[in-house]
């Protein structure tokens, strides 16, 4: 199938579900074990049914949820097409009957809860460090470029966050020392709801952070720590209704 653009995501309506990175993210809470393993239990059957099923971690008090699919559709061009992991219409519809079994259920959802953590490296050699970075994270060479029509790691199995790359030049002082010795090349994304992201920023704020760069604001905001270490709050606009 297709990837989906964030419109047609957000068309769907789908109010227990954000999209966050790659996919479709739902916190489901429940009131104990035994209530998550009947709800993961019905969401199998339903996923039998529609030859799809999402990613689940139950923990204390929830169940978390990821739809994604490993064989979307990209199409760059004409002719030129990419299999990449991204939300289809499959999602949507897998999407549609887990909050209706949360309903019969008697769960509500927490979409505020949900949030992705991904890592970014800026470097302009990203085929020459990739293979690097996939031997340290998973241990699999065929981590790089997963999913993704680029050098990007990403664990099959989500064991760990997934990192990209973006673009940088490289300099060098009078010395011969790069900037890679001077400057920050790792940061964190944190991706959130879209109504999260202003309490998310704020709290940063309160702690003693500064936003150094909202020029791309909400989709992006970057924070800086006391010592100048960056991250970056993301939220998928694109993919948010708008009211």
């Amino acid at each position: 199938m297709d990837m989906l653009s964030g419109t047609k995501i957000a068309d769907a309506e789908l109010t227990d579900w954000r999209k966050l990175a790659q996919g479709l993210h739902a916190r489901y809470r429940v009131h104990d074990f035994a209530a998550a393993a009947r709800f993961v239990a019905a969401i199998g059957e339903a996923g039998d049914g529609l030859g799809h099923h999402p990613i689940v971690a139950i923990g204390p008090g929830y169940v978390d949820l990821k739809l994604i699919s490993d064989d979307a559709v990209y199409r760059e061009a004409p002719g030129v097409e990419h299999i990449v992991s991204w939300v289809t219409q499959l999602d949507l519809d897998v999407a549609s009957r887990i909050t209706e079994l949360a309903a019969e259920h008697g769960l509500e959802a927490d979409p505020e809860a949900v949030s992705v953590i991904e890592l970014g490296l800026d470097t302009a050699r990203s085929a020459v460090i990739a293979p690097v970075w996939a031997a340290l994270l998973t241990g699999d060479p065929a981590s790089q470029g997963h999913g993704s029509p680029s050098d990007e790691i990403r664990d099959a199995s989500g064991r760990v966050p997934n990192l990209w790359f973006g673009d940088a030049v490289e300099t060098a002082d009078a010395a011969g020392t790069s900037d890679a010795a001077v400057r920050q090349r790792f940061h964190v994304e944190v991706y959130v709801a879209a109504e999260v992201a202003p309490r998310r920023i704020a709290a940063a704020l309160a702690a003693g952070g500064a936003v150094v760069d909202d020029s791309q604001a909400p989709a992006l905001t970057v924070i800086a720590d006391q010592d100048g270490n960056r991250a970056v709050v993301c939220v998928d606009t694109s993919a948010v209704t708008q009211s």
